[in-house]
């Protein structure tokens, strides 16, 4: 009878491995079920309320974060909304996201389903717990942004930065810099270049090491460092040149060069060494380039045929340059002057030394820079181009009926300069360019013309007579006629003689202008009334003008003129050119240049 308590607790003991065998049985009978579902992404869920359709609702993808780390590049953003794919149910998984591990499971899956496909109970799945970001994960997406943010803010200064030196540049020199950045060309000889920066800086720094204690070695080395580069530099111009042991030798020197820097020296000193190092460079590179724009060799002897050209326009100077040569017997005695502006100075220079004229030579002036430098500082700086005028000539017996056009081009106040930009040459000829030349024109330099100036093309369809209201009370000759810039041959020892740019000068007071308009509409009467009676008359078939505003001109006409004159507004490098006289221009463009493909001259 005391023994009988004791069952109880006996049963209570066995009682309990009996629950923990049934709860290990039934979670056993779970796990199948659980793996077989579990194909669906572990964010996600499945329903099986319909049978021929399931919806799986995927992390969005717009969002990756990529990380160098092994492992990391299956790292998506957690936080990003989610969006819902319909899938069929029949459609298969990826074999990606099975594991290689799983094989035994994979054989379950596949008794499993296909049992609960023949009429098994469906099992069914509660949603997936919500995977909360870990903070590493958190941190490195935090990072990502912050880098991604960084490098694009740098990028965004760095182009800010661009467009205000675009912008900058092309305040100061015109379309030419838009031009030049969109042709950009990779730098030619950058070694060389190179080598002769760290020559720069070392020699700034060498003054003070040497003037350190303790610091013999370097001061010593570097100075050999500086005999090397000076020695390699002194044979070798390009990079073709240089020897195969430069790169050890430009290692060397970059290393001093960083020793140097570390060095506590007096920096007044080194910025002193600069300035005078920067100064002996630029004053050795003003001597050559004025060693190079002085004239000498053809540029200066009276032996050559010399052609002047005012031009703002590349293609116009150039075709009035490559005509001439062409129809030119001898063109190694010729000599081409090309007075242009600050903004397109470099644009002339780049394209003539890109492109030969034969054995021609070719020299582009700074008009401004010239006038800035030789003459007086009340001239006006700006270049004018020859100046045209449209005129409307009416009979006075029957004004409505025999009325005609015409545009007159004369000289313009740069043009009154040339004799003294040029005090070197006694005879010229100025061609404006918009002009073709079709013959040789080297019989121009045999004329003699006397004690006259200026010889062109008279334009006896006007008469000074015709225009008392535009010459005012300043005494002329009435039936004189006037006279047309295009091709002029100029006797500049006879310009001086006769001093007309002096009495050009006097009549600009006359002639009051207030701005840069009227200056330009005074060019009738201060470029007739100074030559008044110094115009040696040309032949008339020399020249062919109006074809720039005139249709009626016959072809064969045309064909036979020593030179064409496109006068008017309607000039062949425009879309408004008279498509008939545009063959006569076109056919001297320059061809086979990169850049003329890009060119809207070209039909």
């Amino acid at each position: 009878m005391k023994a009988q308590p004791l069952l109880p607790a006996a049963l209570k003991r066995r009682r309990g491995p009996r629950v923990a065998v049934l709860a290990l049985v039934f979670c056993s009978l779970l796990v199948p079920f659980a793996f077989l579902f579990d194909r669906a992404p572990s964010s996600g869920y499945v329903t099986t309320e319909e049978r021929h359709r399931q919806e799986v609702v995927l992390p969005s993808l717009d969002h990756v974060v990529k990380r160098d780390r092994p492992g990391a590049n299956s790292e998506r953003r957690l936080d990003a909304p989610e969006k819902k794919i319909p899938i069929s149910s029949d459609q298969n998984i990826p074999e990606k996201r099975i594991s290689k591990g799983s094989a035994g499971v994979i054989d379950q899956h596949k008794q499993i389903d296909s049992h609960s496909r023949s009429g098994g109970a469906k099992p069914k799945v509660l949603p997936a717990p919500k995977v909360e970001p870990s903070k590493a994960v958190a941190e490195s997406t935090r990072e990502t942004r912050e880098i991604s943010k960084d490098v694009q803010g740098q990028q965004k200064v760095a182009k800010a930065d661009e467009v205000e030196k675009a912008k900058a540049c092309q305040l100061e020199f015109g379309s030419y810099c838009l031009w030049s950045i969109e042709h950009k060309e990779v730098m030619k000889d950058s070694i060389v270049k190179r080598l002769k920066d760290q020559l720069f800086v070392a020699r700034s720094y060498y003054p003070s090491i040497a003037k350190l204690q303790g610091y013999e070695a370097l001061t010593q080395e570097m100075k050999q460092n500086i005999q090397e580069h000076e020695r390699v530099l002194s044979v070798s111009t390009v990079d073709a040149d240089l020897p195969s042991f430069i790169n050890k030798r430009m290692e060397q020197m970059e290393r001093t060069i960083a020793r140097s820097k570390s060095c506590t020296v007096d920096c007044k000193n080194v910025d002193r060494k600069l300035r005078q190092i920067l100064d002996m460079t630029e004053d050795e590179a003003h001597f050559h380039m004025k060693q190079n724009d002085s004239p000498s060799g053809k540029f200066s002897s009276p032996k050559y045929m010399h052609y002047v050209i005012l031009s703002k326009n590349v293609l116009a100077a150039s075709v009035v340059i490559n005509s001439t040569v062409s129809s030119c017997k001898d063109p190694g005695n010729l000599a081409f002057h090309i007075l242009t502006d600050a903004q397109n100075f470099y644009a002339m220079k780049h394209w003539f030394a890109r492109n030969s004229y034969k054995n021609a030579v070719i020299h582009v002036l700074n008009y401004e820079a010239i006038i800035l430098e030789k003459l007086p500082k009340d001239n006006i700086q700006q270049l004018y181009l020859p100046e045209e005028f449209r005129v409307l000539i009416r009979s006075i017996k029957q004004p409505t009926e025999n009325t005609r056009m015409e545009y007159l081009s004369l000289f313009s106040h740069s043009h009154f300069l040339i004799p003294e930009i040029f005090k070197y040459l006694n005879k010229v000829v100025l061609l404006d360019d918009d002009v073709v030349v079709q013959r040789d024109l080297s019989f121009l330099w045999n004329i003699d013309m006397g004690d006259k100036v200026n010889g062109a093309v008279k334009f006896c369809g006007l008469k000074l007579g015709q225009m008392r209201n535009v010459l005012g009370k300043t005494a002329y000759d009435p039936k004189s006629c006037a006279w047309m810039s295009g091709v002029n041959l100029i006797n500049l020892d006879k310009w001086r003689e006769h001093n007309v740019t002096e009495n050009y000068l006097l009549l600009m007071k006359k002639f009051k202008f207030k701005d840069e308009r009227s200056l330009q509409a005074a060019a009738i009467p201060l470029s007739l009334l100074s030559f008044q009676h110094l115009i040696y008359p040309l032949d008339e078939k020399l020249t062919l003008a109006g074809l720039g505003y005139d249709y009626g001109i016959d072809e064969e006409v045309a064909q036979r003129a020593a030179s064409l004159h496109y006068n008017g507004n309607m000039k062949p490098w425009l879309e408004l050119g008279i498509p008939d006289y545009k063959k006569y221009w076109r056919r001297f463009l320059v061809r086979g240049d990169r850049f003329m493909d890009e060119c809207n001259v070209n039909p």
